[in-house]
C-alpha cells in the first residue's frame, strides 16, 4: 500500500468484536484472567492496552520498523531510550540538539557517568574523530532542531556499522511521511509524537521505534519496568490525527517552500534556514535521504528589536513553545526550546537572541506572508 492508504488501512483500523470503524478506547488499568495457567495477552495496562498496541503498530509500520514503543512524551522517549546505556558510555551527538536533550544529558545522565561529546553531525569525519573505545551510539537529528543542519544520515549509520554502536536519529522535523532512518541504516527512530504525527496540539506524547527483534525487547523491557507509558486516551487522539498526516504534511511543506522564499527576500531577515533552499548547504544531501523539506524553517531577523516585535506582534501564527500542529507556531529557541543551553553553548552553535523558529500550519500562504510582512514593514 502506498503511504496514504497505510495512514487509514495499515493497522488495527476496524474493531474485531462491533465493526467500529473507531478503534475503542480501553480505559483500563487491569484484565480480568480466565486461570492461574494461562494468562491472557493482556494483564496490566502499563504493560499494554490494546489502543496503545494499534498506535505502536501504526507508527512503527510508517517507520518500516517491527516494534514501535509509546510514551508519555518525546523526552520520555528519549530519556528511555537513553537507558539502553550503561555508566562509562559515551555518545556522539550532533551539536545543535534540541535543548531537552542537551538538558537531560548533561544534567541527568551525566550523574550516573554517561559520558557524551557533542560534534558538527554534517562533517561525517568530526563524527569519526570523536568515536572511543566506549563509545556505543550516535544521536542525530536531521534536519537538525533548530538550525536545520543536514547529517548524511546512511554515511553515518555506515560509519556507526563500523565500530559496532547504534545509529539514534530524532526524525520529529520530518516523520515517516518524508524520511524512514531505518531505511537507511540506522538502528532506533525516535519522535515528538506532540509534533506532527498528532498533528492538532492536543497530546503530549514520544515514540522509539526499531527494526532489529533483540533491541525491541530491550526498549521494551526498559518501557515496561520504566512506566513511561502514553495512555489510551491520548493514544486514541494520536490514531486519528495520524489519519490527516500526509495532506497535512503536504499543505504544511508547500506553504513553507513559499515562506522561506518570501523571507529570504526580505532585507530585514540576514538568514533563512531551510533544506528546501538550494543555497542551503545540506540541500543536495537533504534530497538524497529525504521526499521533502519540511514545514519548519528557521530565520534570523536583522536586530533582537525587530525580533520581539516580530514575535509580539504576528497575529496568525501563534508565539508559542512546540511545533507541528495546524496552526503555525512561532518560536525563540534562545528562551523556549534551548532556554536550558547555556548562553555561551548557544553562541557556539549559533543559536543567536534574534533566531526564530516557525513551523507552518495550514493556513493560507497569502495571509501568512501577509502578516510577516505588516509586522516587518512597520
Amino acid at each position: 500500500m502506498k503511504f496514504a492508504t497505510q495512514l487509514i488501512h495499515g493497522g488495527q483500523t476496524i474493531d474485531p468484536a462491533t465493526g467500529s470503524l473507531s478503534l475503542p478506547i480501553y480505559q483500563t488499568s487491569t484484565f480480568a484472567q480466565q486461570s492461574v495457567d494461562h494468562f491472557g495477552k493482556y494483564d496490566y495496562a502499563r504493560s499494554g492496552n490494546p489502543t496503545r498496541e494499534a498506535l505502536e503498530e501504526a507508527v512503527a509500520r510508517l517507520e518500516g520498523g517491527t516494534h514501535g514503543f509509546a510514551f508519555a512524551s518525546g523526552m520520555a522517549a528519549i530519556s528511555s531510550t537513553f537507558l539502553l546505556f550503561a555508566p562509562g558510555d559515551h555518545l556522539v551527538v550532533c551539536e545543535d540538539v534540541y535543548g531537552g536533550t542537551f538538558r537531560v544529558l548533561t544534567r541527568l545522565f551525566s550523574q550516573w557517568g554517561l559520558e557524551v561529546t557533542f560534534v558538527d553531525a554534517t562533517n561525517t569525519n568530526a563524527i569519526a574523530t570523536a568515536i572511543r573505545p566506549e563509545t556505543r551510539a550516535l544521536y542525530l537529528e536531521s534536519p537538525s532542531n533548530p538550525l536545520l543542519k543536514v547529517t548524511d544520515l546512511r554515511e553515518a549509520a555506515a560509519l556507526a556499522k563500523e565500530h559496532d554502536i547504534l545509529t539514534i536519529v530524532d526524525n520529529t522535523f520530518m516523520t515517516p511521511y518524508l524520511q524512514r532512518p531505518l531505511e537507511l541504516g540506522c538502528d532506533i527512530v525516535l519522535h515528538s509524537g506532540t509534533k506532527f504525527l498528532n498533528g492538532h496540539s492536543d497530546v503530549i506524547c514520544g515514540f522509539a521505534v526499531v527494526a532489529d527483534p533483540d533491541l525491541a525487547k530491550r526498549l521494551g523491557f526498559i518501557q515496561n519496568g520504566f512506566g513511561a507509558i502514553l495512555g489510551p486516551q491520548d493514544c486514541w487522539l494520536v490514531l486519528r490525527g495520524l489519519k490527516t498526516l500526509k495532506i497535512r504534511m503536504e499543505e504544511s511543506q508547500a506553504t513553507a517552500r513559499r515562506v522561506a522564499q518570501w523571507l529570504a527576500e526580505q532585507p530585514q531577515i540576514s538568514r533563512v534556514l531551510y533544506p528546501g533552499l538550494p543555497d542551503h548547504p545540506g540541500h543536495a544531501i537533504h534530497n538524497r535521504q529525504a521526499d521533502g523539506p519540511g514545514a519548519v524553517l528557521s530565520f534570523e531577523l536583522a536586530s533582537f528589536e525587530l525580533t520581539k516585535k516580530l514575535l509580539e506582534q504576528v497575529e496568525l501564527a501563534a508565539f508559542a513553545v512546540s511545533l507541528g500542529g495546524v496552526e503555525s507556531i512561532l518560536s525563540y529557541p534562545a528562551r523556549m526550546s534551548h532556554a536550558a543551553m547555556p548562553p555561551a553553548e548557544r553562541a557556539a552553535r549559533g543559536i543567536s537572541d534574534t533566531l526564530v523558529r516557525l513551523s507552518v500550519g495550514l493556513e493560507d500562504a497569502d495571509d501568512l506572508i501577509a502578516d510577516l510582512g505588516r509586522v516587518l514593514a512597520g
